[in-house]
C-alpha cells in the first residue's frame, strides 16, 4: 500500500474493514464547520474508486461506518485513523488535520476499494508550513479551473501553503499599460481561489515583485520613471532581459508610493496574514539613476532601507512580510535591522545544492523557509532527477537549520513551456520529504508516484518522463538566445562558438533513443486508468517538440560546417510548424493566452530561417 507522503507510524494486521451498502459518512459533533467538503471528498472518492454510493450524515457512528472527529486532546497538525472489522474512525487535532487524515483514507480507497486492510496510522508532519510556489507571470498563466486543481492536487498530497507569483499578471484597476497586451487574473478569479484553498486547508499567500523583476511595469510610458534603467521604457520585448531587469529606482520617492499602492490593492484579495514581497534579483540596483546614492550610501544600504519599507507598512497593516534571501544572503549582518517575525525564503536549485546559504541565514538569526524547485524552467519536460536530488538536500538543510517551512517552486523563466503536468512529481517529492524525512529512493518514489497519481499500474511512468528531459539536446534557453542574439546583431560565427560550447554534436542520437523511450512511453499506456489517460497526449506532444527541436540542433551545425540543405529546411520548418500547432492546442486547453505568441513568434522565426537554410 502507497501512502505519500509516508506517515510517521503505521501498523497494519490482517483482516479488512468492508465498505457496504449501508456504510455511511458520519461527522460527530466535534466536527467544525468546513468538515463537510471533506466527507464529500471521500464521498466521491469512494464512489469512483470502489463503486460504493454511501451517504453522509452527522451525530452518532454505527458499525460499519466512517467516522469523523476533531480532538483537541491531539496536536493542532496530528491525526490518527483507525481501521477495524466493524468502523474505520478518523480523528484531528484540528480541522485542517482532519482533513490530513481522509486524504490518507483516499489513497488507500484509490488502491484498495471497498477493502481497507485493518491499520492504525499516527501522523503528523516534520515541517508545520509545506508550500507550492506557482508562476503565473512568465509565460503561463494557468485558468482559474487549472489552478483549482493544483490545489486539489496539493491537497491531495497534505501541502498547506500555494503562492502564486505575480510581476504583471493581475489586473491593477489603475495600471492599464501594464496589462492591456497580457490576458491578467482578475480580482474575481484570485478571490475566487482564495476561497477553493482556504476550504481545503491551503493558504493562498500574495506574493508579489516589489523591487526587482518588474520588467513589464518599469517599461510601461506611464511607470518608466521609476526604473533604475533610463532606456526602459519601449525596448523590444525579450526574455532575456525580463530575466535580468528591471529593478525600482529607490531615489525617486515615487516608487515606494507606487508599489505600496500595488500592495495595498493586492493584498485585499486574500485571507492569509503573510505577504511576498519578492525582492530578489535587483540586479540594477545602484547602476543607473540611483548609482550616486549608491556610492554615497552602499547598495546594500538601499538594498535594506527600501525593502524595510515595504515591511513596515505591510506590519502596520497586519502582515507578516516574507521575501527571497539571495540579496541580504550576502550581507547578513543587517538581518538585524530587519523587524524579527520577517521571513526569508532562501533558494537554492542545484543538484547538488550547498547548504551555505541556508547555514548563513541560520547563523544570522532569519526565520526561513527553504526553497528548492521542480525544475521544469526552460525544459519541455521537467528535470526530474535533478529536481529529486535539489528537493532531498533542501528538505534535509530545512531540519538542520530549524527552518519553519519548505516551499517548492515552479518557476516559467522564458515563456514557461513546460506544461502544468511534469511538474505534479516534482510537487510530490516535495511534499513527501517536507513531511517526513525517510529516505525513498528517486527510482521507488517515482515507481509509487506512477500508480498512486497517474494510475499506471506497471509502476513505471514517471520513470520513463524523467529520462525524456536527458534527451533534449537543442535545449529552449539556447533556442530562444539565438533568436535574441540575432535582433541584437550578433553574427553566425559568434553564436556557432556558444552553440559549438552545448556539445551539441555529440548529441546526434539522441532521437533515436527518444523514439524507442516513445514507444516505451506508449507500451506503458496501455497500463494506466482509463480516466486518467490525458497525460499520454500531453508526454506525446513535448516528444514531438524535443525531436524536432534537436534535429533544428543538428540543421544548424552543419550550417556551422558550411552545409545548406534548403529541402531538409523545409521539411524541418513544416515539422516546427506542425508542432506548434499542436502546442498553442494544448496550452490553451488549460492556460490564457500569456506568452504563447512570444513562444510562437520563436517557432515561426526558426521556421523562416530554415526555409533560407539560415543564411546570412
Amino acid at each position: 500500500m502507497i501512502l505519500l507522503p509516508v506517515p510517521k507510524k503505521q501498523q497494519q494486521k490482517e483482516g479488512n474493514f468492508r465498505i457496504g451498502l449501508s456504510t455511511m459518512i458520519v461527522m460527530g459533533s466535534s466536527c467544525p464547520e468546513g468538515t463537510e467538503l471533506y466527507a464529500k471528498l471521500l464521498k466521491e472518492e469512494i464512489a469512483a474508486s470502489a463503486g460504493f454510493q454511501v451517504s453522509i450524515t452527522k451525530g452518532k457512528a454505527r458499525s460499519g461506518d466512517i467516522v469523523l472527529e476533531v480532538n483537541s486532546a491531539l496536536k493542532e497538525q496530528q491525526y490518527i485513523l483507525t481501521a477495524e472489522k466493524d468502523a474505520v474512525s478518523i480523528r484531528g487535532g484540528s480541522l485542517n488535520s482532519l482533513g490530513w487524515g481522509v486524504q490518507t483514507l483516499r489513497q488507500i480507497v484509490r488502491q484498495c476499494a471497498g477493502l481497507i486492510p485493518l491499520v492504525r496510522i499516527e501522523d503528523e508532519p516534520d515541517l508545520p508550513n509545506r508550500g507550492f510556489f506557482h508562476d503565473v507571470t512568465r509565460g503561463r498563466v494557468q485558468t482559474l479551473p487549472n489552478l483549482k486543481k493544483l490545489a486539489d492536487t496539493m491537497a491531495f498530497y497534505k501541502l498547506n501553503q500555494l503562492q502564486l507569483n505575480m510581476e504583471h499578471t493581475y489586473l491593477f484597476r489603475d495600471l492599464t499599460e501594464l496589462w492591456r497586451d497580457e490576458t491578467p487574473l482578475t480580482a474575481e478569479e484570485i478571490m475566487e481561489l482564495d476561497d477553493y484553498c482556504f476550504e481545503r486547508g491551503i493558504e493562498l499567500v500574495p506574493c508579489l515583485a516589489s523591487f526587482g523583476h518588474l520588467y513589464k511595469l518599469l517599461g510601461t510610458r506611464t511607470c518608466g520613471e521609476y526604473c533604475e534603467l533610463t532606456d526602459s521604457v519601449g525596448q523590444e520585448f525579450s526574455f532575456f532581459d525580463r530575466m535580468g531587469h528591471h529593478t525600482v529606482d529607490v531615489s525617486n520617492p515615487g516608487s515606494m508610493k507606487l508599489i505600496l499602492g500595488m500592495i495595498e490593492e493586492y493584498m485585499q484579495l486574500f485571507r492569509s496574514q503573510q505577504f511576498n514581497i519578492c525582492a530578489d534579483e535587483t540586479f540594477d540596483l545602484g547602476t543607473g539613476r540611483s548609482k550616486e546614492l549608491a556610492q554615497e550610501k552602499g547598495r546594500d544600504r538601499l538594498y535594506v532601507d527600501f525593502i524595510s519599507g515595504l515591511f513596515d507598512f505591510l506590519i502596520k497593516n497586519g502582515k507578516r512580510p516574507m521575501f527571497w534571501g539571495d540579496i541580504i544572503c550576502g550581507f547578513p549582518e543587517l538581518l538585524k535591522e530587519l523587524p524579527e517575525n520577517v521571513v526569508c525564503l532562501t533558494w537554492g536549485y542545484l543538484p547538488q545544492q550547498r547548504d551555505a546559504e541556508v547555514r548563513t541565514m541560520h547563523d544570522a538569526g532569519a526565520v526561513q523557509y527553504v526553497c528548492p524547485g521542480v525544475c521544469g524552467w526552460n525544459t519541455w519536460v521537467n528535470f526530474m532527477s535533478g529536481s529529486y536530488s535539489n528537493i532531498t538536500r533542501m528538505c534535509s538543510y530545512a531540519r538542520k537549520y530549524d527552518a519553519i517551512g519548505v516551499l517548492n517552486t515552479d518557476w516559467g523563466d522564458f515563456g514557461h513551456i513546460n506544461q502544468p503536468v511534469f511538474s505534479i512529481p516534482g510537487l510530490i517529492y516535495g511534499a513527501a520529504f517536507s513531511w517526513n524525512g525517510e529516505e525513498i529512493s528517486f527510482e521507488e518514489l517515482n515507481r509509487q508516484i506512477s500508480v498512486l497519481e497517474f494510475g499506471d499500474r506497471s509502476g513505471r511512468l514517471v520513470g520513463c518522463l524523467a529520462q525524456m528531459n536527458e534527451l533534449n539536446s537543442f535545449c529552449w534557453r539556447d533556442t530562444v538566445m539565438i533568436r535574441e542574439w540575432s535582433k541584437k546583431g550578433k553574427s553566425h560565427e559568434e553564436m556557432a562558438k556558444e552553440f559549438e560550447r552545448k556539445n551539441i554534436r555529440e548529441k546526434a542520437h539522441y532521437n533515436q533513443e527518444l523514439d524507442a523511450l516513445e514507444e516505451e512511453f506508449l507500451e506503458i499506456s496501455r497500463s494506466l486508468d482509463n480516466g486518467r489517460k490525458d497525460i499520454v497526449s500531453a508526454a506525446s506532444l513535448s516528444f514531438m517538440a524535443i525531436r524536432v527541436w534537436n534535429r533544428v540542433g543538428q540543421y544548424l551545425l552543419a550550417v556551422k560546417d558550411g552545409i545548406r540543405d534548403l529541402k531538409e529546411g523545409a521539411e524541418l520548418a513544416c515539422e516546427l510548424e506542425r508542432c506548434l500547432y499542436h502546442y498553442k492546442k494544448n496550452w490553451r486547453e488549460n492556460s490564457k493566452e500569456g506568452d504563447l505568441s512570444k513562444i510562437e513568434d520563436i517557432f515561426c522565426w526558426y521556421a523562416d530561417r530554415l526555409r533560407e537554410g539560415f543564411a546570412e
